[in-house]
């Protein structure tokens, strides 16, 4: 149990080099390892389905992810012709200067910021259009705030790994088949005021 508990452990998250990096920055790369992440391994044709595309497009994709490492085969589930993939990892990092080094490499890691961004937006949108069909209590659980305080890039970088080891506690400590639970996804953000307010004088 041990030995299956620190494989677990040491799986969960890639630190992405150079190439892992460029094949990411494409779409449907995203979305294909965001899919296998949340609904487990699948065949191409199931994640077309699912991601509204074609069969084609599917597999050539993740062949291009399985080159680097991201997806591999499930030879447990394949049957036949059939072949199963899944995400390699649980969860992928970065440190924004780890392709200060590398212009593409750079290029690429600031798409899939920007891509990141915007499926939040997208993600939210949805929220708040669908919201009322949720029950009270996942009504007021969901949602969003912010905070302010004057601290130093350290003690940044320490509060963002207080709170994702708070983040993962909690889902090693819940049953993932209670009757209650659902899927959800916390994002964490931190970003400088000056970028939404500008010193006095000039204007926003």
């Amino acid at each position: 149990m041990e030995e299956q508990k620190r494989e677990r452990t040491e799986d969960r998250a890639v630190r992405i080099d150079h190439r892992q990096v460029r094949a990411l920055a494409q779409p449907l790369r995203m979305r294909l390892i965001g899919a296998l992440r949340v609904s487990g391994p699948a065949t191409a044709t199931a994640l077309a389905e699912m991601l509204g595309t074609n069969t084609g497009a599917t597999s050539y994709h993740l062949r291009q992810l399985a080159e680097v490492g991201l997806v591999v085969e499930d030879p447990n589930l394949g049957t036949g012709r059939q072949r199963y993939w899944r995400a390699a990892h649980d969860a992928t990092s970065w440190e924004a200067s780890d392709f200060d080094d590398d212009p593409d490499a750079r290029a690429a890691i600031e798409w899939i910021e920007e891509d990141y961004v915007r499926f939040f937006a997208h993600h939210a949108e949805r929220w708040f259009a669908g919201r009322h069909e949720w029950s009270p209590a996942w009504r007021d659980a969901y949602g969003m705030g912010d905070f302010f305080m004057r601290i130093p890039a350290a003690r940044l970088e320490a509060i963002k790994a207080e709170v994702f080891a708070v983040f993962e506690r909690h889902r090693d400590e819940t049953d993932p088949d209670d009757p209650d639970a659902e899927m959800v996804q916390l994002y964490l953000a931190a970003f400088p005021l000056s970028t939404v307010l500008p010193p006095a004088g000039e204007k926003p």
